[in-house]
């Protein structure tokens, strides 16, 4: 019988975490599926589906001794996914602006209203501190076509959000 989790871990960047967790999931018998890990500032993420033999209880067990020597935020849950139902993103979203509040939430919004579902979303600040530029990159699916969805976002361009999108090639089938 196999237990499927979402593993979440956080604290400070340093080398060897990835190499130190998924060690101890190997150990523990665990078979990774969906990963996401990334730096963030000066601190690291990995979110992680697990399928387990253990339960959360003795998953935890396994490795907290770990996550505490590396100073790292452990947080497991119950995950009902089913395995190999990744979506494929059918359009990228590129998009570039002065640094201030709210960019996210005004290119996101405008978007989902143009029906994008969001498979991937990092942004990062470039430039300088006198002149901030804002870096924002969506990959997603557009269920109502990419061109609503790039005549929903075209306004954004006279307060200032440069936008780009691109239709991505999938090459299914």
């Amino acid at each position: 019988m196999s237990n499927r989790y979402m593993l979440t871990l956080m604290g400070e960047d340093k080398p060897g975490i990835v190499a130190r967790i998924t060690r101890v999931l190997y150990e523990t018998g665990c078979n990774l599926g969906e990963t996401s890990m990334m730096r963030l500032g000066t601190s690291f993420s990995m979110m992680l589906l697990v399928d387990a033999v253990e339960d959360a209880q003795q998953l935890r067990q396994a490795l907290q001794a770990v996550a505490d020597e590396l100073g790292l935020v452990l947080h497991i849950d119950s995950a009902q996914t089913i395995k190999h139902s990744h979506i494929v993103p059918d359009v990228c979203i590129s998009v570039h602006g002065a640094d201030r509040a709210g960019i996210v939430s005004q290119v996101t919004g405008v978007a989902a209203e143009a029906g994008l579902n969001i498979v991937d979303l990092v942004s990062d600040v470039g430039g300088t501190p006198d002149a901030p530029l804002y870096v924002l990159h969506i990959e997603g699916v557009a269920t109502q076509g990419v061109e609503v969805l790039e005549k929903a976002l075209k306004p954004l361009q006279a307060e200032g959000i440069k936008v780009d999108v691109s239709a991505i090639d999938t090459l299914i089938g």
